[in-house]
């Protein structure tokens, strides 16, 4: 399976999640780790990062999935 990088701001605007927020929550371990890409560049996987927001969209629905 093909992964795909999203940079931060791509993240942030998935999200609507500010910087400071995206990192407290990394600390937390509440949100999906990045991933070096260089040694000043980091990324997040796009997978982990539809599966937060899946989660998200479940925990506030009660359970039930945005898809039906």
């Amino acid at each position: 399976m093909e992964q795909m990088i999203l940079r931060l701001p791509k993240v942030k605007a998935i999200t609507g999640l500010s910087r400071s927020t995206i990192y407290l929550r990394m600390s937390e371990g509440t949100f999906p780790k990045h991933i070096s890409l260089g040694s000043r560049a980091v990324g997040w996987l796009k997978s982990e990062v539809s599966e937060w927001m899946e989660q998200r969209i479940l925990e506030s629905r009660g359970g039930v999935s945005p898809r039906g």
